[in-house]
C-alpha cells in the first residue's frame, strides 16, 4: 500500500512538471522564440533576395555569359547565401511544426493561453521556403 501511495505521489509530481502553469508557460515561451526567430529568418531572406535583384538590375539586358567573372561569383555567391537561409528557415519551421504537431498544445487557443501569455501562436508556421 506504501508503494502504491509512494507512485501516486510521484506521479502527480510529474504530472504538475510537464503540465503545470509553469511549465505551460515556459514550453509556451519556448515555442514564441521559435517563431520569433522564423520571422527574423523571413525578413533576412527578403533582404538577401533584395540583395540579388538588384545585383541582377544593374545587368538588366545583358546575358550572364558577358557578365565580369567577379561579378558572375559575387551573384552565385549572394544566391548560395539566399539558399542557405531558405534552407535554414525550413528547418526550423520544421521543428516548429513537428513539435506543435506533437504536444498539440492549447495555448495554440486565444482562450486557452497560460498565465502571462499574452497571444496564441499560430499552429503550423508559414508554408516552407522553396524558390
Amino acid at each position: 500500500m506504501r508503494c502504491l501511495i509512494l507512485l501516486l505521489l510521484c506521479g502527480c509530481s510529474t504530472v504538475q512538471n510537464e503540465f503545470g502553469a509553469d511549465a505551460l508557460l515556459r514550453k509556451y515561451e519556448a515555442f514564441k522564440n521559435i517563431y520569433a526567430n522564423l520571422d527574423a529568418k523571413d525578413a533576412s531572406i527578403k533582404v538577401a533576395e533584395a540583395r540579388v535583384a538588384a545585383f541582377e538590375r544593374g545587368y538588366s539586358g545583358v546575358p550572364r555569359t558577358q557578365w565580369p567573372r567577379a561579378d558572375l561569383e559575387q551573384h552565385n555567391l549572394l544566391t548560395s547565401e539566399v539558399a542557405g537561409m531558405k534552407a535554414s528557415f525550413n528547418s526550423l519551421a520544421a521543428d516548429y511544426n513537428a513539435r506543435m504537431v506533437k504536444d498539440n498544445y492549447a495555448f495554440c487557443n486565444a482562450g486557452d493561453l497560460p498565465k502571462g501569455a499574452k497571444i496564441p501562436l499560430p499552429r503550423s508556421f508559414r508554408p516552407y521556403e522553396v524558390k
